[in-house]
């Protein structure tokens, strides 16, 4: 949604797709065999594809590629683990972009993105510290040098002191903040 080759129709695919997985994840944890559930699992998951390869990445993905390439941590435990954290990290800077996030889930304020994804991984299981992952927490200060040494375009600059707090709080399993 803040990538800068973002366009409107690309917006409307991503927050519509957010909507669709945060509405049909909860229910497919809970009865796999909902095929209803499924399906607006399949088209949420879609449309978050048609996206990701319409566009380029921001901190996000440079984080999980630092992560799971150096450390070698798991794919899709590592971008869920992430995701609140680096949408709070850019929730100030891209107000348009994390209000679509926070409305898809149900909030209104790009503030609300970080915690309402967080409050989602929660009711899905999926662990939120990246202890749990395999990350040793001797290689935080690694990670935060390494994404903040050749950094993707992110609409709020990349800080080091500011990423690695923001490793410490996955790390450990926190809430963003």
């Amino acid at each position: 949604l803040y990538a800068v080759d973002a366009n409107p129709v690309i917006s409307l695919m991503a927050e519509e797709s957010i909507r669709a997985l945060g509405d049909a994840l909860p229910t497919v944890v809970r009865a796999p065999d909902d095929r209803d559930a499924r399906s607006r699992a399949l088209y949420g998951a879609w449309l978050a594809g048609t996206c990701l390869g319409a566009v380029g990445m921001a901190l996000h993905h440079k984080l999980c590629h630092t992560l799971g390439g150096t450390f070698n941590l798991p794919h899709a435990q590592t971008h869920a683990a992430m995701l609140p954290h680096t949408a709070h990290y850019n929730h100030a800077a891209a107000p348009a972009a994390l209000r679509r996030v926070a409305r898809a889930l149900g909030g209104d304020d790009a503030a609300d993105a970080g915690p309402l994804l967080f409050r989602l991984n929660e009711r899905l299981g999926i662990a939120p510290a990246l202890a749990d992952l395999g990350m040793p927490q001797d290689g935080l200060d690694e990670a935060a040098d390494l994404a903040c040494s050749n950094p993707y375009a992110n609409p709020r600059p990349i800080e080091r002191a500011a990423i690695r707090e923001l490793l410490q709080r996955a790390w450990e399993g926190r809430a963003p903040r």
